[in-house]
C-alpha cells in the first residue's frame, strides 16, 4: 500500500487509458475506463476542506483508490474498530449493476455460490473463476429485485467486467458499471448501528449480507441510501452507499454522533486480524477456491458453473495440499510478505499479509499465509524468516481484540 502525500497531483486520469479510438468508443472500454486509479468521492470532499491545512491527512493507493492512510495513531484507529466505533471511506469498492430477463440464470452460471435462490433484499460472497477453477477475482452479489448489484474493489473491476462481457453471447444481460453513480461508508464496532441511529439513520437488527433502504430522520438534507450488515455475524459492521454528492455530510454526521475517523493502515489490521484474505494480496489467481479457506463462498448444489468441474473434483476426492491460515508471534517481528514459512528444515508455505499490534501484554506480530495441510495445524510452531511463529485457527481469537490498546481512547 503506497503512502502519497495528498498535496501531489492526481493519478493517472481516465482518460489517458486506451488511445485508439475504435477501443475508446466500445461499450466495454467506456466500463473499464471509469474504474481507473482516482481519488474517492470522500477524499475529494475532505481535500477541499483541508486545502488550507499544513499537515495534511496522508493518503495511500489502497484497493483500487486513492484514501486517507490514517487520520491520527493508526493503533489507536483499530482500537475504534474493535471496541467502539469507527468509520471509514469505502470508495475503493465497485459496483457493477446486472439488469435483463437472464441476469439470475446467467451469473448463477458465472460465480461460485448460488444465485438462483437468493432473495431480495439479500446477498452472499462468491467468487469468479476460469475454466481450470483458478481464482479471477471475489466479490458480494445482491439481490436488489430489478436489479443484481455485484460489489468489489475497484482494482478488480476491469477484469471482472471484461469476463462478464466474455461470456455474454446471446444472454438478455446488460452489464452496467454504476461505480461513479454511488460510493460508501463503512462502519464497524459494537456501537456500529448505535452511532447509525444516533446520525438519524434507523437500523434495525439485520443478519448478515441482508440490505435495507433505511428510514432517515437525520439533519443532512434527507439522504437517501442503502445500509447493508457485514458478513461476520460475530462482528458488527455496516457499508451505507449513498451518492457521491452525499458522502461528506454524511460522514460528518456520524463523526457527529461519536464515530472515530479510520484510514486505511488500521483497515489492514482489522482484516488480518480477522482473517479475511484480500484479493490480489491473499487470492492470487493461482490459488483454488478451497484453498483459501473460504468455504462462504462456495455452493454444491446450485449446479454448473463456470470452473465448477475443478471445485467439484476436489470437493469429491479430497482436501487441497496447502491451506491459508493465521500465524501469531510474540513481539513486532521483521517479516514481509513473500518470506517463507519452515517447519523441521523443510519450507511448507509462505507469508501474504502482517500486521503488528499494540497490546496490554506488549507487541505481536499477525500474519496470514499459505501452509502444507498436514504441518498447518493450529499451536503448531514454524519458522517464519528467522523467528519462531505459532498457526493460528482463524479468525484469530487468540488475539484478544478487546485487550488492543483502548486505553489510547482514554488518553487520546
Amino acid at each position: 500500500m503506497e503512502v502519497i502525500d495528498s498535496t501531489l497531483g492526481s493519478p493517472t486520469e481516465a482518460g489517458e487509458i486506451g488511445s485508439e479510438p475504435d477501443e475508446a468508443g466500445s461499450p466495454l472500454a467506456s466500463l473499464i475506463i471509469e474504474c481507473s486509479m482516482t481519488y474517492t468521492p470522500l477524499q475529494d470532499a475532505l481535500r477541499a476542506e483541508q486545502g488550507n491545512q499544513t499537515q495534511p491527512v496522508p493518503l495511500a493507493e489502497y484497493r483500487g483508490a486513492t484514501t486517507a492512510a490514517r487520520f491520527m495513531d493508526p493503533q489507536l484507529e483499530f482500537a475504534a474498530l474493535s471496541n467502539t466505533c469507527g468509520i471509514y471511506d469505502l470508495g475503493f469498492r465497485a459496483r457493477i449493476s446486472l439488469t435483463g430477463g437472464d441476469r439470475v440464470r446467467w451469473l448463477n452460471g458465472m460465480v461460485t455460490n448460488n444465485i438462483r435462490d437468493l432473495a431480495a433484499g439479500n446477498g452472499v460472497y462468491a467468487f469468479l473463476l476460469n475454466p481450470q477453477g483458478r481464482i479471477l477475482g471475489d466479490m458480494e452479489v445482491y439481490n436488489q429485485g430489478e436489479a443484481l448489484v455485484v460489489e468489489t474493489d475497484r482494482g478488480q473491476l476491469e477484469k471482472i467486467v471484461a469476463t462478464f462481457e466474455h461470456y455474454i453471447i446471446m444472454d438478455d444481460v446488460e452489464v452496467t458499471n454504476i461505480s461513479n453513480q454511488q460510493t460508501a461508508l463503512g462502519l464497524a464496532g459494537p456501537r456500529s448501528r448505535a452511532i447509525l441511529n444516533l446520525a438519524g439513520i434507523e437500523v434495525p437488527n439485520l443478519q448478515p449480507l441482508q440490505v435495507i433502504t433505511p428510514r432517515c430522520n437525520c439533519d443532512c438534507d434527507c439522504v437517501e441510501c442503502t445500509v447493508i450488515r457485514g458478513d461476520d455475524a460475530q462482528q458488527e459492521s455496516y457499508e451505507v452507499w449513498l451518492q457521491p454528492r452525499d458522502a461528506y455530510k454524511t460522514w460528518q454526521a456520524l463523526l457527529a454522533a461519536g464515530a472515530t475517523p479510520v484510514g486505511s493502515e488500521a483497515l489492514e489490521m482489522q482484516r488480518i486480524v480477522a482473517g479475511i484474505p484480500l484479493y490480489g494480496v491473499d487470492i492470487r489467481e493461482r490459488d483454488l477456491p478451497q484453498e483459501t479457506e473460504q468455504m462462504r463462498a462456495l455452493n454444491f448444489n446450485k449446479g454448473c458453473y463456470v470452473g465448477q468441474e475443478i471445485v467439484e473434483r476436489i470437493h469429491s476426492r479430497g482436501n487441497v495440499h496447502r491451506k491459508f491460515t493465521g500465524f501469531l508471534v510474540e513481539g513486532a517481528a521483521d517479516i514481509a510478505a513473500g518470506a517463507k514459512i519452515v517447519s523441521d528444515e523443510k519450507e511448507v508455505g509462505e507469508i501474504t499479509s502482517v500486521a503488528v499490534l499494540r497490546t496490554h501484554s506488549g507487541e505481536q506480530t499477525v500474519a496470514l499465509g499459505y501452509i502444507r495441510r498436514e504441518v498447518g495445524l493450529p499451536g503448531r510452531e514454524v519458522t517464519i524468516g528467522t523467528v519462531k511463529a505459532n498457526v493460528i485457527q482463524l479468525p484469530l481469537e487468540s488475539v484478544a481484540l478487546g485487550q488492543t490498546e483502548d486505553s489510547l481512547l482514554r488518553h487520546a
